[in-house]
């Protein structure tokens, strides 16, 4: 099956409220195993739709974008969650120092912005979400399925 065969789709995110609702509806097909490419811009929503994911899951409090600490850990009934915000990386070779390949597990979900500043370094992912500004306060994201699982994933989203 080649890249071209697998499922795409494009929408209008309208509001802060709405990237929430669609990560949470992510966030609650996700399961363990699974990869998610988050691409933007600053400030694009990224982490909006990561705190819509993880609320989810059932998180409450505060979601902040890894910038600095290159990820962050959260757990949920048997799942672990990683946010990596990849941003600052240097050289996609810095993430073989910190055991990268020790985050992709079988009861791990692993969310990553900013993939592109490691390309070479990062398993396939199962899903890639593009946002990009639109008119004031809309997002387009463009979803993208790279991986059998990734079709899964991509058919059981209730629109955007």
């Amino acid at each position: 099956m080649g890249i071209e065969d697998y499922e795409r789709k494009t929408g209008l995110i309208k509001g802060e409220s709405a990237m929430i609702r669609f990560g949470s509806q992510l966030g609650k097909i996700f399961k363990g195993g699974d990869i998610l490419f988050l691409h933007g811009d600053l400030g694009a929503g990224k982490t909006t739709l990561t705190r819509g994911f993880l609320q989810g899951r059932g998180h409450i409090g505060a979601v902040k974008s890894p910038t600095y600490t290159f990820v962050e850990h959260y757990s949920f009934e048997g799942t672990r969650i990683y946010h990596f915000d990849l941003y600052r990386l240097g050289d996609g070779e810095e993430l073989e120092y910190m055991g990268i390949r020790d985050y992709f597990r079988d009861d791990a979900i692993c969310i990553i912005e900013w993939p592109e500043k490691a390309k070479g370094f990062l398993p396939k992912q199962d899903l890639d979400l593009v946002i990009s500004y639109e008119d004031e306060g809309q997002r387009r994201i463009m979803i993208s399925a790279r991986t059998k699982r990734g079709i899964q994933i991509f058919n059981q989203l209730d629109g955007l």
